[in-house]
């Protein structure tokens, strides 16, 4: 006879063996021995906490000859045929690989079917939440009126991608992460009958790996004493096998971070590439485990928060005890920016290696560069704003503008080249169109919503306008010599970011200062709209009224 796999092996046959679900299966059992028992059933848990399992009992169990305290017994015909697969009236349904509407349909054509032993009809779905929409769609109207002979049980690791009109139809059990200390037990069960001869704290080691699932306990015990045929299962011998659990993994690493240890930090990332791993799953895990740590040092308990077993949220709150959210918060951020950087990269590891030494070299973190570069900007501009304020306040004293504060309007006495220049500007901004306009008022807080270096570059630079409603972006810069993986690409960003901010595609050039030509000569900088005191546009219409 061929090997079987100690999951399938040892997988419970009744709700006496089964472990770490007792709210569930006592009242499934008192449903089964009162008579009350429904016709949709919704199992929602992480893997390897017994979903499917559970189903399997209970489908034989409510066709049971002979139940026992809620248990089907194992002996009779009914169970017989249950169990070896030839009872045509349960049927296992795989969602993931059987998502379509037919498959719905053809359990619809099905379901008026008596069955053809014991008394229901049973179908399990096992990952529910990869049927499509219409074959959800397709299930509705059954799932809320069956056959009084039918009854289906619904599994899935996703809840949320179940359509609430589905919900409201089933009733829900949520399957909880097994102990460390259940499945350290069932472990040593499964060795004794097994002869397996392992430590306790080899056992303990395994069980901690499997993180919740019991089924994952039992597949690396299986693994393990594959790996070790014949010898006594140590500590040692699991960790060389299976390595760190994950929480460990990152646990490492992060407290490498901590410790300002760039040699550990940087023998953490060559462990996980030695292990083949795929390095952009790796950064997304490690933030996910500092997101973890976050919730746990910002809430304090952070179980109903975070998706770990209880022993592994132990471990963290030890390790989230030692640092202060400003740190995880910087991290986190620093890792995001990572992710995103080595999505198209060749050279992922390089990427990580330079984010780990800008957390653990403060003097080269982005962050401060960005500090930096925000006092020169806001130098440059404190001495723009000075020269532009002296330029308006001499065009003020010659009657060069019209502001807001001029009785009725009027423009005090100057020259007319300064009446000339602020007719042009009322002009200029009467024509504008409306979300120019709106552009010009928010352009500060549009981009500023820019990632880096982007939002650098366009700090450095000024917006130009058009009675036509052209736009320009005149810098020192060159748009084309920003790190990008195409040279259009930022120029893309920008334009989608301003469209997004005022509803309308516009059009956009990127000029170099001094570099605009006969261009320049007919575009004003927005700032000079803004400065001379023209409130648009109902300001502008006074005025010319009054005028």
């Amino acid at each position: 006879m061929s090997y079987v796999a100690l999951y399938r092996k040892y997988r419970p046959l009744t709700f006496d063996d089964v472990r770490g679900q007792e709210h569930i299966v006592t009242t499934l059992r008192n449903q089964i021995r009162t008579g009350r028992i429904g016709h949709a059933y919704l199992f929602v848990g992480t893997r390897g906490t017994g979903k499917t399992t559970i189903a399997k009992i209970f489908a034989r169990a409510v066709n049971c000859e002979n139940p026992q305290n809620g248990s089907p017994c194992g002996e009779c015909a009914v169970c017989r045929a249950i169990a070896s697969g030839a009872a045509l009236n349960v049927v296992e349904l795989d969602a993931a690989s059987n998502n379509g509407v037919d498959e719905v349909r053809q359990i619809i054509e099905e379901i008026d079917y008596s069955p053809t032993i014991g008394r229901y009809r049973v179908y399990i779905v096992d990952e529910v939440h990869m049927f499509t929409a219409a074959a959800f769609n397709a299930l509705l109207k059954t799932l809320e009126e069956p056959p009084a002979h039918v009854i289906f049980l619904l599994a899935t690791t996703e809840m949320q991608k179940i359509p609430v009109t589905i919900l409201s139809r089933c009733q829900r059990y949520d399957f909880h992460r097994i102990s460390l200390d259940e499945i350290t037990d069932r472990l040593r069960q499964v060795s004794l009958a097994e002869g397996i001869d392992a430590t306790d704290d080899a056992l303990s080691f395994v069980a901690r790996a499997a993180d919740g699932a019991l089924r994952d306990g039992l597949s690396l015990l299986d693994q393990c004493a594959a790996f070790y045929y014949g010898q006594q299962l140590t500590r040692n011998m699991v960790l060389d096998v299976l390595g760190a659990v994950e929480t460990e993994v990152y646990g490492r690493l992060f407290c490498a971070l901590q410790d300002g240890n760039v040699t550990d930090a940087l023998d953490r990332i060559a462990e996980a590439v030695a292990d083949g791993r795929d390095l952009m799953q790796y950064v997304n895990d490690f933030i996910w485990y500092l997101r973890n740590l976050m919730l746990i040092k910002a809430a304090g308990d952070g179980s109903h928060l975070t998706d770990v077993s209880t022993e592994n949220l132990a471990e963290m709150e030890k390790v989230a005890a030692g640092t202060d959210l400003d740190t995880l918060l910087r991290d986190i951020r620093i890792f995001s920016e990572l992710s995103a950087q080595i999505r198209y990269s060749a050279q992922k590891r390089v990427l990580i290696e330079m984010a780990v030494i800008r957390l653990l070299h403060p003097r080269t973190e982005k962050e401060n560069q960005d500090l930096a570069a925000r006092v020169s900007i806001l130098e440059q501009q404190s001495e723009k704003t000075g020269r532009q304020l002296q330029a308006v306040v001499k065009k003020l004293e010659s009657g060069g503008y019209v502001t807001a504060a001029a009785p009725g309007g009027q423009a005090a006495a100057g020259d007319a080249g300064g009446e000339a220049q602020a007719a042009r500007l009322r002009e200029l901004a009467k024509a504008l169109p409306e979300e120019i306009r709106e552009l010009i008022r928010n352009k500060n807080r549009i981009f500023a919503g820019l990632k880096q270096p982007l939002r650098d570059f366009m700090e450095r630079s000024e917006l130009y306008v058009d009675e036509n409603g052209s736009l320009a972006i005149v810098s020192g810069l060159d748009i084309a010599t920003l790190v990008s993986p195409n040279d259009h690409e930022h120029e893309r960003v920008l334009k989608q970011a301003i469209e997004e901010a005022i509803g309308k595609s516009v059009d956009l050039r990127f000029l170099c200062a001094g570099d605009g030509g006969a261009d320049a000569e007919r575009m004003v900088p927005a700032e000079d709209i803004l400065q001379a005191g023209i409130q648009f546009p109902v300001e502008i219409e006074e005025e010319e009224e009054e005028q």
